[in-house]
């Protein structure tokens, strides 16, 4: 999902470079608010790095393609959306300049699409079926999540001109479903065990 350099205009790289730095103020805004900033600082560290070296890994799929999970979904649920977009904003930043994935750029929309729009759609999915039931708000929320990241990703493709609407989404929609199946699977496995091993992660206030 990481789009390189030089796949968006000049001025489309500004705007959505303004937009992520927007969101990252805001964070920072109720970060100073925070009880528990030494936590979160530590939580966000922590998961940067998992997040990194997890991330970079590929992984053989049936469908030909390797995929990448996002972990993000994950970490919007035990964190909340804005500290998983700071973490995506560091992810992001680290596999551009180490691994040569995605760019400087382009960083903006990758961050507005996997940071933002996959943290704000998980988490607020997430907290709509929690009434029903935990397990089942995880797996749902981690795979609609991921569905409105690639159709952002989609939307700024198309704003773009890069490429064709039909063609992304006969190719991106099948390919993105497929991992968030998994990946939804995945967080129900770790988040229920983080709250067997490691409640105090989920004391955090989620912000």
């Amino acid at each position: 999902m990481h789009l390189p350099d030089g796949i968006l205009s000049f001025e489309q790289a500004i705007a959505y470079w303004i937009i992520t730095l927007i969101i990252i103020s805001i964070f920072f805004y109720k970060f100073s608010k925070d009880e528990n900033k030494q936590k979160r600082i530590i939580s966000i560290a922590l998961f940067s790095v998992f997040t990194i070296v997890v991330t970079s890994v590929s992984v053989p799929s049936p469908l030909g393609v390797p995929i990448h999970f996002f972990l993000i979904p994950m970490i919007a649920i035990l964190l909340g959306p804005l500290s998983s977009t700071i973490v995506s904003f560091v992810t992001l930043i680290m596999q551009a300049l180490a691994l040569n994935m995605g760019g400087i750029t382009s960083l903006g929309a990758n961050f507005l699409v996997m940071g933002f729009i996959l943290s704000v759609a998980t988490y607020g999915f997430y907290r709509l079926f929690l009434y029903i039931n935990e397990k089942l708000a995880i797996y749902a929320s981690t795979v609609i999540g991921i569905m409105f990241a690639t159709f952002g990703q989609i939307a700024i493709l198309v704003i773009s001109g890069a490429m064709n609407f039909d063609m992304l989404l006969s190719t991106l929609l099948p390919f993105y479903l497929f991992i968030s199946i998994i990946e939804g699977f995945a967080n129900v496995v770790i988040i229920t065990a983080i709250d067997r091993i490691k409640p105090e992660i989920r004391e955090i206030n989620q912000i």
